[in-house]
């Protein structure tokens, strides 16, 4: 499992998958999110906006990252 260390507050889910490299743009982490392919927590989430926090886990085309501080 890969850690990403918050710098702030929260991190937006789709500021993550940019930040991770995971996907290549704003547009494509909206298109991947909204189409279900986005888990937090073991859940699917469909909100490129939700705020993640320490401890959160974020599961997508096979990898899990963390949030650590």
């Amino acid at each position: 499992m890969k850690e990403l260390h918050l710098k702030g507050e929260y991190i937006t889910l789709g500021q993550l998958l940019k930040a991770e490299s995971l996907v290549s743009d704003g547009v494509e982490a909206k298109i991947r999110i909204q189409s279900g392919e986005v888990k937090v927590n073991g859940e699917v989430d469909t909100r490129r906006g939700r705020k993640l926090h320490i401890g959160d886990v974020v599961e997508f085309d096979g990898t899990e990252i963390k949030v650590v501080r």
